[in-house]
């Protein structure tokens, strides 16, 4: 069995000492990947191999860790020769491993204090990002995360334009966007988690990160997703009063995120209270971004419907 000891994406803490449990009594070995966790928050025991990755702590660049607890039956899958006993083929990389346990050893003596001081700056981010932009879904357990990663989405933004004007104000995050140059279907994470896709940003504060600097990041924030919005025409004002159609249809076909949803919430007003709209769309993550945005918005979403191209996502207006 293969558990992630915190998920790299939105920061939740598995629940490790249960599945250890589990895996224990069936005679399962169980391999836990503590790349995240390991230099800032103690490992639950139980596992029988432990994986991580020293530049996650600080230390070099590839420099990989495997643990094989004691008495666990572990056969190399790759080339092997006399050295590790059996277990790697090759010279290893001597200074780097040294510097890899040497890292380590100096982030855990300052971990206990430092991921206090960090969870306290993401647990500032957290709250005050809803407040200062609107329409936005900060993702993940609140509690039982670790203490230096969040992670929220923003309607109406594209994921790599958002991404790059944080670059060019000083900020590098990653994200787990569909709107993204490297791919164009959402994070595997965030589709089964159900939430919103687009515009979606994670956070990683690495030790030492200042207080000034969170400043910083919720001072511009807010300016550039406006000015991203803005840009993409997303919509401004509350949506217009009652309109006699009791249906429409949005073609929004070969238009990727976040345009479709986009074009859904200008016309979602332009339908009485009860009637639908049909947003056709060819794009993947529509089928994510469609139902969170009817979640946020409190709308009913009817459903998929099979069209000529792409599919047909019918919402319903509640309110």
């Amino acid at each position: 069995a293969c558990l992630q000891s915190a998920n790299h994406e939105v920061g939740t803490g598995q629940q490790l000492a249960a599945v250890a449990e589990l895996c224990r009594a069936a005679g399962v070995p169980l391999l836990v990947d503590a790349a995240q966790s390991l230099g800032r928050e103690p490992v639950p025991d139980g596992w029988s191999l432990l994986a991580g990755s020293a530049h996650k702590w600080g230390g070099p660049s590839g420099v990989g860790l495997l643990a094989v607890r004691k008495g666990v039956r572990f056969a190399a899958q790759g080339p092997a020769d006399e050295r590790e006993a059996g277990r790697a083929a090759g010279f290893e990389n001597i200074p780097a491993i040294v510097a890899a346990a040497a890292s380590l050893r100096a982030v855990r003596a300052e971990a206990a204090a430092e991921s206090v001081r960090l969870r306290a700056l993401v647990d500032r981010i957290r709250a005050a990002v809803p407040e200062l932009v609107p329409d936005v879904e900060v993702v993940g357990d609140p509690v039982r995360r670790l203490p230096h990663l969040v992670t929220f989405s923003c309607l109406y933004v594209d994921g790599e334009t958002l991404l790059h004007e944080l670059d060019r104000a000083g900020f590098s995050v990653s994200s787990g966007s569909s709107c993204t140059s490297s791919t164009l279907t959402p994070s595997h994470v965030l589709r089964a988690m159900g939430v919103l896709s687009e515009g979606n940003v994670r956070v990683s504060l690495p030790n030492g990160t200042a207080e000034a600097d969170v400043d910083r990041f919720l001072e511009v924030l807010p300016r550039v997703v406006a000015e991203v919005r803005q840009r993409l025409g997303a919509p401004v004002s509350p949506p217009r009063e009652t309109a006699p159609a009791a249906s429409l249809v949005v073609d929004a076909l070969g238009k990727r995120c976040p345009i479709p949803v986009i074009e859904l919430a200008k016309v979602i007003g332009e339908v009485p209270v009860g009637g639908t709209v049909t947003v056709l769309s060819d794009d993947e993550a529509a089928r994510l971004d469609i139902p969170a945005w009817c979640a946020m918005r409190e709308q009913e979403y009817v459903g998929e419907e099979p069209a000529d191209r792409g599919a047909a996502h019918v919402v319903r207006r509640l309110s």
